[in-house]
């Protein structure tokens, strides 16, 4: 599923092994922009970050599952100079 229709601001992104990735600030196109205070560490502290909307598995009301787990999501983080906005 990549369908971003029924995603919304603050909803919980968790993967596919049940642990928080992050906090949705917004959908950019084909990607969910995550809020700034889930950047993480080191290089991803303190810039937004993006996951790609085929990732998702699916929506559960104000969850969306992700189909990879989450060290696996944050290695696919892209970077906000990405931003096509």
């Amino acid at each position: 599923m990549s369908n971003t229709a029924g995603i919304r601001e603050h909803m919980e992104l968790i993967g596919a092994d049940g642990v928080h990735v992050g906090t949705v600030d917004r959908v950019v196109g084909d990607r969910i922009k995550l809020m700034k205070k889930d950047s993480g560490e080191g290089s991803h502290e303190g810039h937004h970050h993006f996951i790609p909307a085929s990732l998702i598995a699916g929506i559960e009301g104000d969850t969306v599952r992700l189909s990879a787990n989450s060290d696996v999501v944050v290695d696919e983080f892209i970077e906000e100079e990405s931003d096509p906005t």
